[in-house]
């Protein structure tokens, strides 16, 4: 599918990685609780991702580095908050907030890619700005919105569980 020994491969598959470990660290935040090893597997290859995101030639800033360069400001911002302030007080709802927001971000970058390269789903939306793109896009954000408000307001006490 992906040739992982290519660069574009190596980037896919963190991005990939990244996206399946969200699923659980997601599930633990509405449980009110951090999943230790999917938590570092998740950060570590979001900020990965994020980073060889910048490893592509290009001229002038695109939207892709806006995007990667707010990806890894939330990473940082999620590992300085479990890591180092160990989500006391204030850092536990940033924590939330950071994690969901990077996961969201991950997706929104799969729904877009899967537009361009998913010959079906490019037929539905060839410039990316049709109706069918938006509206995917659109979903997944009011989904993120509630998914992330409902984070933040369950997680309210740290409980590792594998």
């Amino acid at each position: 599918m992906f040739d992982p020994t290519t660069f574009v491969g190596f980037h896919t598959w963190l991005s990939l990685v990244a996206i399946v470990a969200g699923f659980p660290v997601a599930a633990g935040l509405m449980n009110g609780h951090v999943r230790p090893r999917w938590t570092g597997v998740f950060l570590s290859t979001a900020f990965a991702t994020s980073a060889t995101g910048f490893g592509f030639p290009f001229n002038g800033v695109l939207p892709s580095h806006i995007i990667g360069a707010v990806a890894l400001v939330l990473v940082v911002v999620a590992g300085f908050a479990l890591y180092a302030r160990l989500l006391i007080g204030r850092w536990r709802g940033i924590y939330a907030i950071t994690a969901m927001l990077s996961f969201y971000l991950l997706l929104f970058v799969l729904v877009a890619q899967s537009f361009q390269k998913v010959p079906a789903l490019r037929a539905l939306a060839p410039t990316g700005s049709e109706p069918p793109f938006a509206i995917a896009e659109g979903l997944l954000l009011a989904a993120f919105v509630a998914l992330t408000w409902l984070a933040t307001r369950r997680f309210t006490s740290y409980r590792a569980s594998a």
